[in-house]
């Protein structure tokens, strides 16, 4: 079984601190979410996102957090449905949507905290 920390050893140093501050920042927002490791391996192709970790309330997911070469990413499982004045939801999936994070400072952006917040007040939490 892959745990949180050992993905997390395994990601390269580029995008590290980025995803281990995304990590953070979901647990600082959700102390009560379940935190769930991906059961995946690095990926071969660069174009593919490693999933880390994901976030649960109840059982249905809510956040996830995962990385690409240069950038790492911090998706939200019901992003259609959140109201985001900021401009920094992305994709066009039917429910999913991700923010881009380019280095830690991008993670403490209050946008990106607001999001976290109403994601997890969206599934019951806060």
């Amino acid at each position: 079984m892959i745990t949180v920390s050992a993905s997390l050893k395994s990601v390269p140093a580029a995008v590290r601190p980025t995803v281990k501050a995304a990590i953070e920042a979901v647990r600082n927002v959700a102390p009560k979410a379940t935190e769930i490791a991906y059961q995946m391996e690095a990926p071969r192709s660069e174009r593919m996102m490693w999933k880390i970790a994901r976030f649960a309330v109840d059982g249905e997911n809510v956040v996830g957090v995962g990385t690409f070469p240069r950038h790492s990413t911090i998706f939200f499982y019901r992003g259609r449905e959140l109201d985001d004045g900021s401009g920094l939801l992305q994709g066009t999936g039917k429910d999913t949507r991700f923010v881009t994070l380019r280095s830690p400072a991008d993670v403490e952006k209050p946008a990106v905290k607001r999001l976290l917040r109403k994601a997890f007040a969206l599934a019951g939490l806060g």
